[in-house]
């Protein structure tokens, strides 16, 4: 047996018994590279909806396609081995009734070959939740700040901070979990709600500005890596991307500018031989 058939790609099972144990790692993966170099690290790789702002310059997450999910989810699925992956359900995929949330779920699971999928679980959720693991399709939950529904509430503004919100923030993580889903998402909302979420279920949460209580956490890789200028007060950032970035793109363009790109080791050479092969390839090629 080689040694790659002997690598195992984790299960819902492996996501769902860390409850209460050491933390789930977990990051968002769009291509095949960043897939591969994250892998080895992370528990769960999310191909999340955010792909329509990190990488297309999207104002939000509502233009995205499932064409575009599965574009991106077959690419973390090729550069990956060993990560759970989940992919995002995008924006009108899942929310009019159950039978059009299993379609497409069945759909992104059959073209991408990912583990599971994930939805952002307003009250509407948890019938489509119970539909899609009853048949098969494993689901992740996502409460709190919901990036699907930032026409409703006017923007990417953290939730839970009245007891209103906290409530109906309580009320849709418990419907998750009873439905089935097998992980809840927490994002945007005050540390002692994302606690008193995680104790309420049975199932992993895992934590995006919310606690670090949570059974895990989740950042948008390029927020984490510093690629962009900004980033939400809830991230760390653990590089900068973009600095290098530019510092690279900066010595190439004046190593092109003065001729120093490309050099002797970035340049073929023909050898003595070649020139007649190609001529005689070239000629037989004239005559038809």
């Amino acid at each position: 047996m080689s040694a790659q058939s002997q690598i195992r790609r984790k299960t819902v099972r492996d996501i769902a018994a860390a409850k209460g144990g050491e933390p789930l790692v977990c990051l968002t993966a769009y291509d095949a590279p960043s897939a591969t170099v994250m892998d080895p690290f992370c528990d769960v790789l999310l191909v999340g909806d955010s792909v329509g702002m990190v990488v297309h310059g999207l104002p939000s997450t509502v233009g995205v396609t499932m064409e575009m999910m599965i574009l991106h989810g077959q690419a973390v699925m090729r550069g990956s081995e060993r990560a759970f992956v989940v992919v995002d359900m995008p924006f009108g995929s899942y929310e009019t009734n159950a039978d059009q949330a299993f379609l497409n779920a069945a759909r992104l699971m059959k073209e991408t070959g990912c583990q599971a999928v994930k939805i952002e679980s307003g009250a509407y959720a948890a019938g489509q939740i119970a539909h899609l693991v009853e048949r098969g399709v494993p689901v992740m939950g996502h409460v709190g700040l919901r990036p699907q529904a930032i026409n409703v509430v006017g923007g990417f503004k953290a939730q839970g901070r009245d007891n209103e919100e906290r409530e109906r923030v309580m009320a849709e993580a418990k419907a998750a979990a009873d439905a089935g889903a097998f992980a809840i998402v927490i994002e945007g909302v005050a540390e002692d709600l994302a606690d008193e979420i995680t104790k309420a279920v049975s199932v992993p949460t895992i934590g995006i500005g919310a606690s670090a209580n949570c059974d895990g956490q989740i950042l948008v890789t390029q927020d984490m890596l510093g690629l962009f200028d900004w980033t939400p007060k809830f991230v760390r950032r653990y590089g900068d991307m973009r600095g290098e970035m530019a510092k690279s793109v900066e010595a190439y363009a004046a190593d092109v500018r003065s001729r120093a790109f490309p050099a002797e080791a970035e340049t073929y050479k023909l050898t003595k031989a070649t020139p007649k092969r190609l001529s005689r390839v070239a000629g037989r090629k004239s005559r038809g």
